[in-house]
């Protein structure tokens, strides 16, 4: 199973918010379509992926849209995961 430490609301993702062993929760793709929204973002906006979701999850928060909310939110951590270069979970 791959785990990852995923931001929290309001924190920012990207380099910083690198994989860490300790406190490791257990990481999720909900759907194929977020995974392409994540690899989308990557391709256009490199580093600035993560920041771009985030901005997008606000949005949709200032929208009162909730469901696109979470979406992004959980876009923004997929990108934190696929973006890494540190191992995830057991290496075997």
């Amino acid at each position: 199973m791959v785990k990852a430490v995923l931001s929290t609301p309001g924190e920012r993702s990207g380099k910083a918010a690198a994989v860490k062993a300790a406190g490791m929760q257990q990481f999720f793709i909900p759907t194929r379509a977020a995974l392409r929204d994540a690899q989308d973002l990557v391709e256009r906006f490199g580093e600035d992926a993560g920041l771009e979701a985030a901005v997008r999850a606000e949005r949709s928060r200032d929208r009162d849209n909730l469901l696109r909310f979470c979406h992004w939110r959980q876009i923004e951590r997929v990108i934190v995961t696929l973006t890494s270069t540190e191992p995830v979970g057991t290496v075997h």
